[in-house]
């Protein structure tokens, strides 16, 4: 790779903007500084540009393994570059799931094979693996996931007593998506009574309901503060979960910390009427007031971290009667420019989209030497050109899926280029064919 000079930045980095020259020399930032000369290095001038730390998207869902058929770790990753994302952690459910150590480490070696960005993996919890879970090292994985809620084969953790062991015994963060099965259960039945499998979309919200999400929500976190737990909650998606959280100490002080994703900052059950199941997500898009309650969260950091929970499927699946069509849907790509829509709509600024999609998740699961662009950090750098707009159309989307729900929507701002621990993973709507990718370590001593 050698030298990389990048001139003219407008540098976005903890909490300032700041013009700079970066000087980067192979896996590395090694000077952040005005007028930087090196002869040896490739100069690219990025001039009316900003530079931004890579993302770190701490919850997708590559596929693999067993699940190719809707995305893979190597396309999946090559569409999070396009969009400025230099780092990801999948999750368990996975076919096999990642439930052993043994499966753990045999999806970083396909990692290792085959990913365009940083990668790590969240080890699942089950109600039958503690033993396995007592024996993973910290410094082996971003951390624990469960599912406190319905999940796919036997991920549903819902034995209390076997919740609070896992609590009490691992030092990571516990992440968990939050939904009470009973009562998701029971207002399915009902609207199965009345429509059979074909309900209208509209009703995913009142099925996976604001009252599933909080009575889950509610009681983990009792959970974690009376085991001392640290305990991260996946995508919010309600206003009143908002209030279960903290902004009066800083981020690396919380034992109980909060994310919020892209489609719940973006879409309302308003939405669901031209987006059908192309939307649907669990926990499900909820009303315009509990987007409006997250934002207001976000922006007083009770909610710390913006995320995508990326979850391709094929439109062939997504097409199908609600009962039948699967949740998730593919967000790497569209993530960054989505925020940056927000805004040019003055909702957010640049300095706080770097701190909750950068900077936060790099401290919450105590990365290492990530998430800022800083002398002696690794160069993960995402450049964005805030005055190029593009349309989402077919033929400029990554995801293996071929679809995305915002498809034929204009932004006003484009990732023009991505670094990778120094290398130009993708300038301009070309991806580079080699792969400088790593595992991510963190500073858990």
């Amino acid at each position: 790779m050698g030298k990389v000079l990048i001139k003219n930045a407008k540098v976005v980095n903890a909490n300032k903007i700041f013009e700079s020259d970066i000087l980067l020399d192979n896996e590395l930032i090694v000077r952040v500084d005005k007028d930087i000369s090196d002869d040896n290095a490739k100069v690219i001038d990025v001039q009316g540009s900003f530079v931004l730390p890579g993302i770190i998207d701490d919850q997708v869902h590559f596929r693999e393994p067993g699940l190719t058929h809707k995305g893979s770790i190597a396309s999946e990753s090559r569409a999070a570059v396009a969009g400025g994302i230099t780092s990801f952690m999948e999750q368990p459910n996975t076919n096999p799931q990642t439930t052993t150590i043994e499966k753990l480490e045999a999806k970083f070696a396909l990692a290792e094979a085959s990913s365009f960005a940083n990668y790590s993996f969240l080890f699942g919890g089950t109600n039958d693996n503690l033993e396995e879970l007592k024996r993973l090292d910290k410094h082996a994985c971003s951390g624990v996931k469960l599912f406190l809620g319905s999940s796919t084969g036997n991920m549903l953790v819902d034995d209390e007593e076997v919740i609070e062991k896992i609590f009490r015994n691992t030092e990571m963060v516990i992440s968990a998506h939050c939904e009470d099965e009973t009562t998701i259960k029971n207002n399915l039945a009902k609207y199965k009574d009345q429509y059979g499998d074909a309900i209208p979309v509209k009703y995913h919200p009142m099925i996976r309901s604001a009252e599933a999400c909080y009575l889950s929500s509610s009681k983990a976190i009792k959970l974690a503060e009376k085991t001392g737990a640290r305990f991260h909650v996946f995508h919010l998606s309600t206003g009143k979960e908002t209030d279960l959280f903290r902004n009066d100490i800083p981020l690396e002080q919380k034992k109980i910390t909060a994310e919020v994703c892209i489609h719940h900052l973006w879409f309302s059950d308003a939405d669901y009427d031209t987006k059908g199941t192309l939307i649907k997500w669990n926990p499900a898009i909820k009303k315009a007031n509990d987007r409006g309650k997250l934002w207001e969260a976000l922006l007083d950091d009770r909610i710390d971290v913006i995320a995508t929970d990326h979850a391709p499927h094929t439109l062939e699946e997504k097409n199908n009667v609600y009962t039948k069509a699967p949740s998730g849907g593919p967000l790497v790509q569209h993530a960054l420019p989505a925020m940056l829509e927000k805004y040019h709509e003055g909702i957010i600024s640049l300095e706080r989209i770097v701190e909750k999609m950068c900077h936060n998740p790099s401290k919450l699961f105590q990365i290492k030497d990530r998430g800022y662009v800083k002398e002696g950090f690794y160069a993960d750098l995402a450049i964005v050109n805030l005055d190029d707009s593009w349309e989402v159309t077919k033929e400029n989307i990554a995801y293996k899926c071929g679809w995305s729900p915002f498809e034929n929507y204009t932004f006003r701002s484009k990732v023009s280029h991505t670094f990778v621990n120094g290398h130009l993973a993708y300038e301009k709507g070309k991806f580079s064919t080699q792969r400088n990718a790593k595992r991510l370590t963190f500073n858990r001593d």
